[in-house]
């Protein structure tokens, strides 16, 4: 075989190992215990990427030049229940001090539904989710004491007794002034248009004065399932559709990193060898 042979074929095994890991499946590991009860710090996982839609290389491997680029059909949209993988949006920045691509939580609402919180019951569209209920030892925050982390700003909702919200599907029209400038504007932000908000209380987008704004994409209300311990959509708001990577879907390696020393033995001995396979839901 000739030394062109083997180099053709390192370059498709390479392009192949990259597409799969762009387009269908991704390692991630869990940095924190915002997921605990169902995820824990020091667990690796597997997000499936396809079954949401991925999008393909948008460059060839270790190189700057561009490929032609486009989103893979879903096979379906996340659902309620679902541990999704997602890109933290720009206006939750400030909520992180994590230097991760990624992160891991529960998709508690969909575009379109009505949520909240009631003595940290979740409550969709008027039904009580008893599944996605926690259990804490803190005193429960109680109903309008404002807390100036939560989102919308300048609400009187805290992570105990939350909204309702209406989460944002594509298509909805939204009345703006200044009571609901805090809530629209990441909303129009991260669809590419400028939001402002003057002294009369008018709110002005790309420059013109609008009373209405129609929203573009659909967006996701997310929550850790270890809510205590967990910045989520009551602190930054929604998660936008486009950020979404993929679904959790299995466990495929697990240690406690804090507990392990540097040597090989050591890490092996922190080995959860019992949650290796578990498939996540």
């Amino acid at each position: 075989m000739r030394v062109r042979d083997y180099v053709q074929i390192i370059a498709a095994t390479v392009f192949v190992a990259f597409f799969l890991k762009s387009c269908v499946v991704e390692a991630y590991r869990i940095p924190s215990e915002s997921m605990e009860r169902t995820l824990q710090a020091g667990d690796f996982l597997l997000a499936n990427k396809f079954i949401y839609g991925a999008q393909t290389p948008q460059r060839i491997p270790f190189t700057n030049y561009r490929l032609p680029s486009f989103h893979i059909p879903s096979f379906r949209s996340p659902q309620h229940g679902d541990v999704v993988v997602f890109q933290l949006p720009a206006y939750a920045q400030e909520f992180s001090a994590a230097k991760s691509s990624a992160y891991v939580k529960r998709c508690i609402g969909v575009p379109g539904d009505s949520v909240s919180l009631v003595n940290r019951k979740v409550i969709v569209n008027g039904v009580a989710m008893p599944a996605w209920e926690m259990i804490s030892t803190r005193a429960i925050l109680p109903k309008g004491f404002g807390d100036s982390r939560i989102f919308p700003k300048g609400s009187a909702f805290n992570e105990d007794n939350y909204g309702p919200v209406r989460v944002p599907r594509s298509g909805d029209t939204l009345c703006l002034g200044k009571k609901q400038f805090a809530f629209v504007r990441n909303i129009i932000e991260h669809e590419g248009h400028d939001a402002r908000l003057n002294e009369n209380g008018e709110i002005w987008v790309d420059g013109e004065r609008r009373e209405f704004y129609v929203v573009d994409k659909n967006y996701y209300f997310v929550l850790g399932d270890n809510r205590d311990n967990s910045f989520d959509s009551r602190f930054w708001g929604f998660v936008p559709e486009d950020l979404i990577i993929g679904k959790a879907m299995m466990i495929y390696w697990s240690w406690n990193a804090e507990a392990a020393g540097g040597s090989v033995w050591s890490r092996l001995s922190q080995t959860r060898w019992d949650r290796i396979g578990t498939i996540i839901k």
